[in-house]
């Protein structure tokens, strides 16, 4: 194999990588695999796909080894093959927004609109926080998924249900609400609950893939 022949087989090779990630849909379902384990169905609901056409994404993504499957009893999960791939999504989401206007433009005019002040805070201030005891943290992914993981001390209030446990928080403290990452938009809507009820609530910028990737502390029941 001469020169010519090795680069082009490498960068070949390569380009499928980025071929199976250049689609919107597999970077949306890229970034909630980052929670863990789905079944097909469970992945079609969230992002709002029929099963057939997210078979397919998911087919493109494991040719490119960059999804996995496991059984479990009679259901079959996919997840992602390694986290390198998370990381990977994270890099590749870092370097849009530093480089394409157009995608704060979007983030920005989204949280604009709404109706109350979406402040955020960073994980190591939320952390120095925690450590306090100054802040309630508030997971409101769904229950399985906080069951699987979630930023020590956190309070699992899925945000289906939220509303319906207002009476059971302390508004003493400041409240923060997080939820699977940036693009996440339970956390925005959990703020915009809590502050219409009188509640002095932020989010956290990043999600808990993030917060355990930086190894900061996280439970699991």
């Amino acid at each position: 194999m001469n020169k010519r022949d090795f680069k082009d087989k490498v960068y070949t090779e390569l380009s499928k990588v980025a071929k199976a990630m250049s689609n919107p849909i597999r970077l949306e379902i890229i970034d909630l695999l980052g929670q863990g384990p789905f079944t097909v169905e469970q992945i079609a609901n969230y992002i709002g796909q029929s099963i057939a056409n997210t078979s397919q994404h998911l087919q493109h993504l494991k040719n490119a080894k960059l999804v996995q499957i496991n059984k479990k009893g009679n259901y079959i999960n996919y997840s992602l093959s390694s986290e390198n791939v998370y990381h990977t999504w994270i890099s590749l989401r870092e370097l849009g927004i530093n480089s394409n206007a157009e995608v704060e433009k979007v983030i920005q005019d989204f949280r604009s609109r709404q109706s109350v002040d979406l402040q955020a805070i960073d994980a190591e201030t939320l952390k120095r926080m925690i450590d306090k005891d100054e802040v309630i943290l508030l997971d409101v992914r769904p229950e399985e998924e906080y069951e699987r993981g979630h930023i020590y001390k956190a309070l699992s209030k899925p945000i289906d249900r939220l509303d319906d446990s207002l009476k059971d928080l302390s508004n003493e403290k400041m409240l923060v609400a997080y939820c699977r990452g940036p693009f996440c938009v339970f956390a925005d809507e959990a703020v915009a609950l809590l502050q219409k009820k009188g509640y002095h609530a932020v989010r956290l910028e990043e999600g808990y893939p993030e917060w355990a990737l930086k190894g900061l502390p996280v439970d699991s029941l």
